[in-house]
């Protein structure tokens, strides 16, 4: 396929770096990037954002552009998820397979394809542009991503590394109303996976309603050079305050939403990792998507082990790697835990044996050599608050 992409350099600084800095930020290493892990306090930014609205700074991610006419045919080779019936401004989530059935990576996708003004005075009509579609991948493994993509698709199709972009999130009940307060009429009609192109003054922007908290809210993709303008004109309203990694984590967990490189890697497959709603039920049938085999397999004869919710007694939380046990069998492990700041106790997520998965099931969880009770409980822990219209 025709490329545009650069090998990764050695930058370690988002475009925020110094703007974060200068808002009192503790700074830590994640995918290769400092970041902030808190600015308050991540229980204080936790509550906020499940209050107010916060403003996440996730650069770090990749930004991918993949166009030309076989765009949505190739994608489908590699992604389960209908990407040819996806219609211009929506979002699906969707996932990056490896021949047997791993995950290489989660991501957002978009249609992007354009909408072409046509002119009176010409007698055009209006039109759709060239196709392409919105990529959004996990910074930790956008280069490999990238060579992924660039290896299996089409030389026809072009893809496009958006590397001179940042991407904020502004998450929370009020996102919507601070959001409207900044860019009047932009999001009245916009729905949960719904994406627009917007020019706010000179800054070319792309809003897409979606998030990784489990409230509503917007990621806003935005030119590097306006980014901590804007981040400044957001976090100026009454209801914003920057927000770190470490209640991103936290308000994810309780959402029960998967983190790539724990609750779901190369050696977890989308039926045990509970994520069969981005296997779309033709691609699924149809199959011709890269590791379909693998997965039909799984399909047909179900999953060894399978990711569920765990709420943990007691006030210590089990952290990921910690073992889970059925009286003296060892039934599963822990991939994500902590403390829930909004449930007031310790909830964690683990791959279970498919014997021991229902919910409300007995189990315990070995914690610095103790072993705590637990059950098997629903995801999410707290539930989704998306913005899904009438």
């Amino acid at each position: 396929m025709s490329d545009d992409t650069e090998t990764p350099g050695n930058t370690e600084t988002l475009p925020l770096d110094s703007w974060h800095r200068r808002k009192g930020a503790r700074m830590v290493l994640f995918a290769g990037y400092e970041m902030p892990i808190q600015f308050e306090g991540i229980v204080v930014e936790h509550n906020w954002v499940r209050e107010q609205a916060g403003l996440f700074d996730v650069s770090h991610m990749g930004q991918v552009m993949v166009s030309g006419d076989k765009a949505a045919e190739e994608l489908e080779k590699l992604l389960p998820g209908a990407i040819a019936s996806l219609k211009p401004g929506r979002t699906r989530y969707s996932l990056l397979m490896a021949e047997d059935g791993g995950i290489l990576d989660d991501l957002m996708v978009t249609n992007a394809t354009p909408w072409i003004e046509g002119d009176e005075e010409e007698g055009t009509e209006g039109r759709w542009g060239e196709p392409a579609y919105y990529l959004v991948v996990n910074g930790a493994t956008k280069w490999d991503d990238i060579a992924h993509l660039r290896e299996h698709l089409d030389d026809d199709v072009t893809l496009t590394h958006m590397d001179d972009r940042a991407l904020l999130a502004l998450q929370g009940p009020n996102a919507a109303t601070a959001l409207n307060r900044v860019m009047r009429n932009v999001i009245d009609d916009m729905v949960f996976m719904d994406s627009v192109r917007y020019d706010f003054g000179e800054w070319p922007l792309r809003i897409t309603r979606s998030g990784y908290t489990g409230e509503d809210g917007f990621e806003i993709s935005v030119p590097e050079e306006f980014a901590e303008s804007l981040a400044d004109r957001l976090c100026a309203e009454i209801e914003v305050r920057p927000v770190g990694l470490g209640a991103r984590d936290s308000l994810r967990l309780e959402a029960g939403l998967p983190l790539y490189g724990h609750d779901i890697t190369t050696e977890t497959d989308p039926v045990s990792a509970d994520l069969g709603f981005a296997l779309t039920k033709r691609r699924r049938e149809e199959g011709g998507w890269m590791g379909h085999e693998a997965v039909a397999r799984v399909l047909a004869d179900g999953p060894q082990q399978k990711r569920v919710g765990l709420a943990i007694d007691g006030r210590m939380p089990a952290r990921e790697g910690a073992l889970v046990y059925s009286g003296d069998k060892q039934v599963g492990r822990v991939t994500s835990g902590g403390f829930s700041p909004t449930l007031e106790r310790p909830i964690a997520m683990a791959y279970i044996d498919t014997g021991f998965t229902d919910e409300g099931t007995e189990l315990e969880v070995e914690v610095r050599k103790k072993r705590l009770p637990a059950k098997v409980a629903a995801l999410p822990f707290v539930p989704h608050r998306y913005h899904r219209g009438k």
